[in-house]
């Protein structure tokens, strides 16, 4: 299946030439499965894959305890939209290396996740497994990308040379939803590693987050430091916690959930915060990869 010419001629044609050419990516094994988590990249890569491919694209999703619950009713949802069939494999419990919270974490996260996603693919004789990763992903501490490269994991939105810039024009394009969600990673990422991973901090950290979601705020992390909570808002948003009864009641409200100290981080929520404890990760010989810790 190709998108009709009608479709993209409004956008610009460095865009439409990376379009195209995701589209003969995806179109070329005659099948494919997208592991699908419900954020801008994955998203579009779902409706770039029905596209091409019609019934013959998967979605297939992990639902472990590293996925708050919102993020998977989302991709039901998303799904549901695009059209692509939908898959959703249980995660027994945390594996020990990924509790351990080595440097690499997401190397180990991410060979058992798509070790799972391959094996569901194959039973229904889908060999061709996609990521979400794009261009951009290139930068920061991602050890992930070995545990792809390993099991042969394609990477179709890379390979078209799209940026997470391109995705989001494209998403708008196609109307889709997710065009203008904030960022996202999974909830290990708020726990600096060394600090062992656990379900009961993983809740703690869910709770803390959909409280800041419920009170508006778009772009934010929970950092969990142990006993403390600290709060990372886009730089932009700051300016709401001037106010002390604001202050107040989410110090209260996530004291609630098992925390002693809030705490807010006063410049500001970046992308790859938590890595700043680590020396250039490249030069140590790591593999940049997927979703460090952002």
């Amino acid at each position: 299946m190709a998108e009709p010419a009608q479709e993209t001629e409004t956008l610009d044609e460095k865009i439409r030439e990376k379009y195209r050419r995701l589209l003969q990516i995806l179109t070329a094994p005659g099948q494919g499965a997208v592991a699908f988590s419900g954020g801008v990249d994955s998203s579009f890569l779902c409706h770039a894959a029905t596209t091409a491919l019609g019934p013959k694209a998967l979605a297939i999703t992990i639902v472990s305890p590293l996925l708050p619950k919102n993020e998977i009713q989302g991709a039901r949802l998303m799904a549901e939209k695009i059209g692509i069939e939908h898959i959703l494999l249980e995660e027994a419990d945390l594996d020990e290396a990924v509790a351990a919270n080595p440097q690499n974490r997401c190397y180990f996260c991410k060979k058992i996740e798509f070790g799972a996603i391959l094996a569901a693919a194959k039973e229904r004789g889908i060999t061709m497994v996609w990521d979400g990763s794009n261009q951009d992903d290139l930068g920061d501490y991602r050890p992930g990308l070995k545990a792809l490269e390993e099991l042969h994991i394609q990477s179709p939105l890379r390979e078209a040379g799209l940026t997470k810039a391109d995705i989001r024009t494209l998403s708008r394009h196609f109307k889709l939803p997710t065009w203008d969600k904030p960022a996202f990673a999974c909830l290990a990422s708020r726990i600096p590693y060394g600090e062992r991973i656990s379900r009961e901090k993983l809740a703690r950290i869910e709770k803390a987050e959909d409280t800041l979601r419920s009170w508006g705020f778009r772009q934010f992390r929970v950092r969990s430091h142990e006993q403390i909570a600290r709060i990372e808002v886009a730089p932009e948003e700051r300016s709401r916690f001037f106010d002390e009864t604001t202050m107040d009641c989410l110090s209260q409200v996530i004291k609630s959930y098992g925390f002693v100290y809030v705490a807010l981080e006063l410049e500001g929520y970046t992308m790859g915060n938590m890595n700043r404890v680590l020396q250039n990760p490249v030069e140590r010989g790591a593999t940049p990869g997927e979703n460090a810790a952002r």
